[in-house]
């Protein structure tokens, strides 16, 4: 039988907070091209009450989820907690019991736990990005993530 080839995907994401904690929102932008045609998905989401870094890892995971056969992904994030977390630092907190260097417990476990998850069908490249320098779809996420806490934010007063 012929293993259907990998879907090539860039994914560019980015999670914002309105205060930290407080109204976040998060964004991710999938890109793909399939038979001379670039095909285009956005995703967004907000939570009344978030960090920042929690924002940040819910855009890599609900990309991650979205897709429905495994690929082959190039994704972008200007978050190094969340780069640095998922191909550096996971693999001494599994090792440690979830407890970081300094022995405390792992924030946001149940979302690195999740992320975890959400990667293991697929073969990707993990890529940090200056966050406003001018690259064009770090740009597109962060303002969408940006208006996704400012509606989570409204929502609440």
């Amino acid at each position: 039988m012929n293993e259907l080839k990998k879907i090539a995907v860039k994914i560019y994401t980015d999670g914002a907070c309105k205060k930290n904690p407080g109204a976040g929102g998060y964004a991710a932008l999938l890109t793909t091209k399939q038979d001379n045609k670039t095909h285009e998905k956005i995703i967004k989401g907000q939570e009344a009450l978030t960090t920042n870094n929690r924002m940040e890892l819910m855009a890599v995971i609900k990309a991650l989820e979205s897709l429905k056969r495994p690929c082959s992904i190039d994704l972008y994030s200007d978050s190094q907690y969340v780069v640095k977390g998922i191909t550096e630092w996971i693999i001494n907190w599994e090792k440690n019991n979830w407890k970081n260097a300094a022995r405390k417990p792992v924030e946001n476990k149940d979302l690195w736990q999740r992320l975890k998850e959400a990667t293991i069908k697929h073969s990707i490249k993990w890529h940090w990005v200056k966050a406003h320098a001018g690259h064009k779809e770090n740009e597109i996420v962060d303002a969408i993530a940006s208006g996704e806490a400012e509606k989570a934010a409204a929502k609440i007063l």
